[in-house]
């Protein structure tokens, strides 16, 4: 399995061992060899520079932010913060 990275807003995965032949990418394209302006083939609502890898997402907030490990510990952080001021 190649990295990978996965659009924040639908969640398709795009695998470098993989490719994508149906937009082109044939198995061992690096994700940094597509266009940045190539949009997600699934929802066409984000493009190549808006792509995380898959290993720091870990979902979205319906609004197509992106929840990812260290997002979420900002906010665990900032929460706790808040609490113990209360």
């Amino acid at each position: 399995m190649g990295t990978q990275f996965i659009c924040p807003n639908c969640e398709y995965v795009y695998d470098e061992a993989k490719g994508d032949p149906r937009e082109g990418w044939p198995p061992g394209t690096p994700f940094t060899d597509i266009d940045p302006d190539w949009t997600c083939p699934d929802c066409a609502v984000r493009e190549q520079v808006d792509f995380v890898p898959i290993e720091e997402f870990e979902g979205n907030d319906q609004d197509g932010n992106v929840i990812s490990a260290e997002t979420r510990a900002k906010w665990q952080k900032k929460h706790a913060e808040r609490e113990a001021a209360e």
